[in-house]
């Protein structure tokens, strides 16, 4: 008889169909170890099942659209910060897209949100990445420069999408039909990738801005009102990435 060790080692080695009949296996064993394993692999498939079947949920937009041609989901993070960029993402999936987890990106944890990027870069169809930078945001004000970035970003896409489904706007001068979705990022697949990939772009760019001007903290805030950032802007100043129009109240 195997040892219940060995048994652990055995089950995390195998998957799918294997781990299945393992399980099936092991089911008969009544030492409590191994009771203990086989439940936590059959509730880890039902969590499984479960996220599968959201997902299937958060494709009730793309589905609908998809007699259309190229679906393209919209999002931006940044507009809300008092320092860097709003960078906007453009993502198009494959219609058959197999991403599990995919959801508005303030609602996963970083490591998270930077393991989708990589899957989402490597399946995506295309992914465009537009930014507006803070003088910018200061000139024409922080949604005109959303839109901005939300254009450049649908502009690298390498292949053009017949449809864009956008988180909550209507983008001006886009000829592409647009469907605007409130909580977009919570509920289409596509929005919610590219809400990941904007989301990412940024604190990776906000991250780079700390080592050049690290008084600040922008790696732990990302530029948003925390009691620290204020604090290090009425010590230091505006740096050259804050929007004047933003951190007028706090000089």
């Amino acid at each position: 008889m195997k040892t219940i060790r060995e048994i652990k080692e055995e089950l995390q080695a195998a998957s799918g169909t294997e781990r299945e009949k393992l399980l099936e296996l092991y089911r008969e064993d009544t030492r409590s170890g191994v009771v203990g394993l086989v439940k936590k692999y059959d509730r880890e498939k039902e969590l499984l099942e479960k996220e599968k079947q959201r997902i299937e949920d958060m494709k009730v937009y793309e589905n609908t659209y998809s007699h259309v041609g190229w679906i393209c989901g919209i999002d931006e993070a940044g507009r809300g910060p008092l320092a860097g960029p709003v960078v906007a993402g453009a993502v198009i999936l494959p219609e058959d897209s197999k991403i599990l987890w995919l959801n508005d990106s303030k609602q996963l944890s970083a490591k998270k949100r930077e393991e989708l990027y990589d899957v989402i870069m490597e399946e995506a169809i295309s992914v465009g990445v537009g930014y507006a930078s803070p003088a910018r945001i200061d000139e024409i004000n922080i949604l005109q420069a959303t839109y901005e970035a939300m254009r450049e970003a649908i502009s690298k896409l390498a292949v053009k999408p017949q449809i864009l489904l956008n988180d909550a706007v209507t983008i001006p001068k886009i000829e592409i039909p647009q469907v605007p979705i409130i909580k977009g990022d919570a509920k289409s697949v596509s929005i919610a990738a590219a809400s990941i990939i904007a989301k990412v772009t940024r604190d990776r760019l906000m991250a780079e801005y700390d080592k050049i001007i690290p008084e600040y903290g922008f790696a732990s805030h990302k530029g948003y009102g925390s009691k620290s950032h204020i604090e290090a802007i009425r010590q230091y100043g505006p740096s050259p990435i804050h929007r004047a129009t933003f951190i007028k109240n706090f000089l």
